[in-house]
């Protein structure tokens, strides 16, 4: 599969799934968590947490993050991709903004609220897997 095959793919995956798992490093034993993502076309990755997690915290000390996103859990071939990349920590009101929903609002003393901060992920390599014989394929980024 050509580069730009495997893009219109990656990008059919992620417009489908918005839950996946995002593990951090700290201690050099990884941490795992369900979260939900958004992504740009540059295949940029954001979700939204509290600055008192662990995750922020191990993130300011090792900014190299995993995110499995895209399986269905219907058995052995559900795609998913796996993507390795480095985080960082946004704070400014302009992302919070174009981030927020009122879903959020379980957990947020709204948008202006201090304890709300976005990571943004920037990926390194984005491999789809279970996508017939040709996969594992990795996108060149």
């Amino acid at each position: 599969m050509n580069q730009e095959e495997l893009k219109t793919q990656i990008h059919g995956i992620l417009q489908d799934h918005k839950v996946g798992t995002l593990a951090s490093v700290k201690n050099s034993k990884p941490h795992s968590r369900f979260m939900t993502f958004w992504n740009d076309d540059n295949f940029t990755f954001y979700t939204p947490t509290n600055r008192e997690t662990h995750k922020a915290e191990e993130i300011d000390e090792n900014p190299h993050v995993h995110i499995l996103i895209g399986y269905e859990g219907e058995g052995y071939g559900d795609s998913y991709l796996e993507v390795a990349g480095q985080a960082k920590i946004r704070d400014d009101q302009e992302m919070k903004d174009q981030l927020w929903s009122e879903r959020m609002e379980r957990w947020f003393d709204g948008k202006d609220d201090p304890e709300y901060i976005v990571l943004q992920i920037f990926p390194e390599s984005i491999r789809l897997m279970n996508k017939g014989s040709e996969t594992p394929e990795t996108l060149e980024l």
